[in-house]
């Protein structure tokens, strides 16, 4: 998996693309090569082993989301951007979902001859 790294200090941040497993989380710190930089601060300063992300999407790894529009945008790769939007967000945004349809009434339980009341409603028997 192709993601970005957080790096630099506090209120400073700095990032890298990584090349990492899937099962690593993002606060792990653990990567096997590190494939680029991308300084936002300095006027989006930025720079890319093109090579290498090829080689490794071959190989299978796949960019997340925001590292899949960045290589799109620069033209490492051809493609659509995807949509990036926050996870909190999309959920506060989604429409309630529906109801529940209701259930089908059931019918109103008739009497008997005997006053008994009955569960069933007798069933008709067709005549041919």
């Amino acid at each position: 998996m192709i993601r970005l790294q957080r790096v630099g200090r506090k209120n400073q941040p700095y990032f890298r693309f990584v090349l990492t497993e899937s099962r690593n989380s993002t606060k792990s710190g653990k990567f096997s090569e590190v494939l680029g930089f991308f300084d936002f601060r300095k006027n989006g300063q930025h720079s890319i082993n093109a090579e290498r992300v090829k080689f490794w999407m071959e190989k299978g790894a796949t960019p997340t989301d925001t590292v899949h529009n960045y290589l799109v945008k620069s033209g490492i790769i051809q493609g659509k951007k995807r949509n990036v939007a926050s996870k909190k967000n999309t959920v506060k945004n989604e429409p309630p979902k529906e109801e529940v349809e209701p259930k089908a009434e059931e019918p109103a339980p008739t009497s008997d001859s005997s006053g008994e009341k009955m569960t069933e409603a007798p069933a008709e028997e067709k005549k041919e």
